[in-house]
């Protein structure tokens, strides 16, 4: 089959792979783009632990808490300039209050009551679609709660307050103190946002995932010709390694990287005055799994000449 020139850059972009290199995955795998990450993985000329979400859509991301719940919604525009708009950020800000009141469904976020119109949230992002002159779309929102504790939020890339590139939910379940547990929770909600982790525990994390892992380390490993229990252990050492990168309880603390995020918890405890326990994060980057078409202009313009 024929490989064309589009499927190989996006390959390299995923792996970091010389350009023969993703050729050669790609006609191996029959251009299945997921097959020739592994593939490239296999002979040891990727490191590329995962498909990267290409941010590939504007707006923005609110975040707004009150009590023991916060919510989190992510709605989009078509260009960064209406991003930057007071009337789209006061959109985002009013849905994001609104989510407060609801499950956290986008369903029910859509369909509660904005503020000061009479209508739902639908309708008045239809409304701002004609006011504003572009298209938007409410996402996605989520909603984190507990029944005693606290649930902290961070905002990175903030271009208003609750209102940014990227928002975290850290849910920390205590008796003890609230203000000392948000301190923590907001310390782990920068953590995630920097680290973007998969799961809160081992036992969350997609067994496609651990068993695709599973598959490409027994594949290397066995390149190394030793025998099969040495190569079992070293699975499980590769394994054990993969969950301390994705787990965010088995994670090294961006705050304090001599520690786990488990570790840290329990020395933060001395601060809260009783146990506690992160029972839940969310983390929504702006525009994550949402594909543009981007456009080779050079190729344009050399089509548009021979016509």
């Amino acid at each position: 089959m024929s490989i064309s020139a589009a499927q190989v850059k996006q390959l390299r972009e995923m792996t970091g792979a010389g350009m023969m290199d993703c050729k050669t995955a790609l006609t191996e795998t029959g251009g299945d783009l997921e097959a020739a990450v592994d593939w490239l993985r296999k002979k040891g000329i990727s490191k590329a632990d995962k498909k990267s979400g290409r941010t590939a859509a504007e707006g923005l991301i609110g975040v707004a808490s009150q009590g023991e719940s916060a919510v989190m919604v992510e709605v989009n525009s078509e260009t960064d300039f209406v991003a930057r708009n007071d009337a789209f950020q006061d959109l985002v800000r009013n849905v994001a209050s609104v989510a407060l009141s609801t499950d956290g469904s986008v369903e029910a976020v859509a369909a509660a009551d904005y503020p000061g119109t009479g209508k739902s949230v639908a309708d008045s992002v239809t409304d701002a679609i004609a006011t504003i002159g572009e298209n938007m779309t409410l996402r996605r929102s989520a909603k984190l709660s507990v029944s005693k504790g606290t649930v902290a939020t961070y905002v990175h890339n903030a271009v208003a307050d609750g209102l940014g590139k990227i928002g975290v939910l850290v849910a920390v379940e205590t008796e003890g103190s609230a203000e000392a547990a948000q301190n923590f929770g907001r310390q782990v909600a920068m953590h995630v946002a920097a680290t973007s982790p998969l799961a809160l525990t081992e036992a969350e994390v997609d067994p496609v995932a651990v068993a695709r892992e599973k598959e490409i380390f027994s594949d290397q490993a066995r390149q190394s010709g030793k025998p099969e229990n040495i190569i079992e252990k070293m699975v499980e050492g590769r394994l054990r390694k993969f969950f301390e990168e994705v787990v965010l309880l088995k994670q090294a603390f961006v705050i304090n990287p001599d520690l786990t995020v488990e570790q840290a918890l329990k020395e933060a405890e001395k601060e809260i005055g009783a146990p506690a326990t992160i029972s839940g994060f969310l983390r929504f980057a702006l525009g994550e799994g949402v594909e543009r078409e981007e456009s080779d202009f050079a190729a344009e313009v050399a089509a548009a000449a021979k016509q």
